[in-house]
Order: structure tokens, then sequence, then C-alpha cells
């Protein structure tokens, strides 16, 4: 096995295996459920109350800049568009060619159905362009992009990404099948 193909291997397992089976039957009132108030999701265009909201369709993206500190609770929705725009979708396109992805163009999904699509899709194109990278590739700085570090770097980072956003991602779905409003044992 090459590197790329380890580094690949090592996210792919991760996908394979626990988060896109964790994603199947998504239904779309969960996809936008929010736990809390004040979260940031993906809304229909002009009626988002956050600072500012990034998209080009019917839907668009909860965000503000500077980001919040703390940073506001997000919906799946969010985090999917999140790991789609800008873990996956950013980098597809200056690294591994293809439509240049920007949060301020995209057409943010309406439903959960077209979110895993449109996940699935550039999971697709990232994984396929990982696996093809050489070890020089690896070892030197993209030519494209702002990233100034190797490659593998960036690699690594997307991949730590997804996991961490996954990770998250499975907590809101357990804590949706869970809203029973049963009150906590207290030790």
């Amino acid at each position: 096995m090459t590197r790329s193909e380890r580094l690949a291997e090592q996210l792919d397992w991760y996908w394979r295996k626990n988060l896109r089976p964790r994603l199947d039957g998504l239904p779309d009132e969960e996809y936008f459920w929010e736990p809390v108030r004040d979260c940031w999701s993906i809304r229909p265009r002009g009626t988002s109350a956050a600072p500012m909201s990034a998209g080009s369709g019917k839907w668009t993206m909860d965000s503000a800049s500077p980001d919040p500190a703390p940073a506001p609770v997000t919906t799946i929705a969010w985090r999917l568009a999140h790991i789609t725009v800008s873990c996956l979708g950013y980098r597809v396109g200056w690294h591994f060619g293809g439509q240049e992805i920007d949060s301020r163009t995209f057409a943010y999904a309406g439903t959960a159905e077209e979110a895993l699509e449109q996940l699935d899709d550039m999971y697709g194109r990232w994984n396929a362009g990982v696996r093809r990278l050489s070890d020089t590739d690896l070892d030197n700085p993209p030519a494209v992009g702002p990233e100034r570090f190797p490659m593998e770097n960036r690699v690594l980072h997307v991949n730590r990404e997804l996991i961490h956003h996954g990770a998250e991602i499975s907590l809101l779905r357990d804590l949706y099948r869970r809203r029973d409003g049963a009150v906590p044992h207290r030790i």
C-alpha cells in the first residue's frame, strides 16, 4: 500500500465503518433539529437571525465573521454543510481539479437526502484525489490554495476534521433519539 493509500484508507475506514452508516435514514426533522436556542443551521433564504448567511440557492448557512466566542451550537444540517464545503469542497477544488467550491456561492441542501448526496459526492472526489497523490506530492506544499504546509499535513488535517465533526453529528443523532424529557439521575 502506498503512503497516499494509507492516508486515504485511514479516513475511508472511519467513513465506511462509523460515519456513513450513522447517517443512513436521516430524516429532515432530525437534519434541522435545534437542541438549544440560537443554533446555527441551514435555513431558507432570508430567515436567518445569524450575523451573516452564505449560499447561492434557496437555502443559506448561518455564519459570522469573525466567529463568535463561544461558537454557537450547530445543527446536523450545518455540520454536514461544513464538512461538505469547508472541510472537503474547498480542498477538492484547489488540489484535485473540477469546480471551485466557495461557501458564499454553494447551493446548500434543503433536505437531508440532498445533503447526503452532496456529502457522498464530495467525499468520493476527496478520497479518489488523495489516493492518486505521489510521495513527492505529499512531501511538498500544494501548488494551489492558501496552504503552505506539505500536502500530507493537509490530508491529515481533513481526516481529523471529518472524524471530529462526524463524532459531533453522531452525538447529535444520539441526543435526538433520546430527547424524551427525562430528568437526569443525580448522584
